[in-house]
């Protein structure tokens, strides 16, 4: 199917649960009902495996909206208005916005506009739950695009201007090709690589690249800005599914950057209901482990309070129900310690492109 006929299909599919949900509201009141929606629980307790997809999604546990109360009426009465909005200006009109503008345009709202951004934020999410596609239907978009990737694949991009074909090594400076924040404006027309390799930091991608990591091993490098964007996930498991390249996850060395390692495999909790869509359930963690801060003798940090709070919520977290993860989870909380991805550098500038790198990677049949 061509993208133009993707676009048409996706606002029709959004025109169509859209209006669906309107009438659902409307009907409650012709009948004469309280007027009520039904909604995951979204929370850790809510989060069950997938057999088939391999990824974590939301459960059977439900809490009810409804206009009983005066908290749950405003929030029908906010829910009316994005959905008039989103019907009649974005997909009416070919028109999109940013989350942040959509919290200012319900500023002409009166009693229905928004006390802040998260408020909004929140009931754009509910709207992909109920609807079961994702915000980008509504044409809703981020303040920011995706992060930035380095490495041999050539891909085509749609964009206003028309279509572009553009190689993520020779044709991109060395910050990169930067992820638009609709992946699904892309086609994949080749590539010759062998793995791709999802990083935390912006100082350890500058590090692979400037070390030429991507030529040496063949490698598309994959900047994740910290907790990744839905178009960077996105694009990630468009890749592995696509064209069939191996993912890797490198990150810090703490319980933190672990859940982001979580979110590109398994799905956050909190966008549970798009895990299908987005993670890449076949990823693995190459590090920093807390077995690496020990064999390497990394300069660490500490542990504070709420490290020690997070490691010891994901031994009850089942993204980490693992021998593999329960084993370093319970090391870190031994030792006390955390490390960054830089702590390599004190081994020498060369040390995590020319032996942590290739000896972690081999050892898990990467390359």
């Amino acid at each position: 199917m061509a993208k133009n006929e993707h676009r048409k299909e996706h606002d029709r599919l959004a025109e169509q649960r859209l209006t669906g949900l309107a009438s659902e509201l409307y009907s409650h009141f012709v009948d004469g009902r309280i007027p009520y929606v039904n909604m995951p629980s979204r929370t850790k307790n809510n989060i069950e495996f997938n057999e088939i997809s391999d990824v974590w999604v939301y459960g059977g546990r439900e809490s009810e909206r409804s206009a009983k109360t005066v908290k749950g009426a405003f929030q029908l009465l906010k829910t009316s208005h994005v959905l008039d909005f989103l019907l009649n200006n974005h997909i009416g009109n070919n028109r999109g916005s940013t989350l942040r503008e959509l919290y200012y345009i319900s500023e002409n709202w009166d009693i229905a506009k928004f006390k802040e951004q998260p408020e909004s934020d929140r009931l754009i999410e509910d709207l992909e739950i109920i609807s079961s596609l994702q915000r980008e239907y509504f044409h809703m978009r981020p303040e920011e695009d995706g992060a930035t990737l380095f490495g041999p694949l050539q891909l085509r991009e749609e964009t206003k201007r028309g279509d572009r074909d553009i190689h993520c090594q020779e044709d991109v400076g060395e910050s990169g090709y930067q992820i638009p924040f609709n992946v699904e404006n892309i086609d994949f027309i080749d590539h010759d690589a062998k793995f791709i390799i999802a990083i935390e930091t912006g100082g350890m991608y500058a590090r692979l690249i400037e070390n030429g990591f991507d030529e040496l091993n063949d490698a598309i490098l994959v900047h994740l800005k910290g907790q990744p964007a839905r178009s960077t996930r996105r694009m990630i498991k468009r890749m592995n599914e696509e064209l069939g390249i191996p993912v890797v996850v490198f990150t810090d060395g703490d319980p933190w950057s672990y859940r982001i390692y979580a979110s590109v495999a398994y799905g956050a909790i909190k966008s549970a209901h798009l895990s299908e869509f987005m993670a890449t359930p076949a990823a693995k963690f190459v590090g920093v482990q807390p077995s690496d801060i020990v064999e390497y003798e990394l300069s660490t940090d500490k542990l504070t309070d709420k490290d020690v709070d997070a490691l010891r919520s994901e031994l009850t977290d089942p993204r980490f129900e693992t021998d593999y993860w329960k084993e370093q989870i319970n090391l870190q909380l031994d030792i006390g310690k955390k490390a960054e991805q830089q702590a390599f550098a004190g081994k020498g500038l060369d040390f995590v492109t020319k032996t942590y790198l290739p000896d972690r990677l081999s050892d898990m049949g990467i390359i």
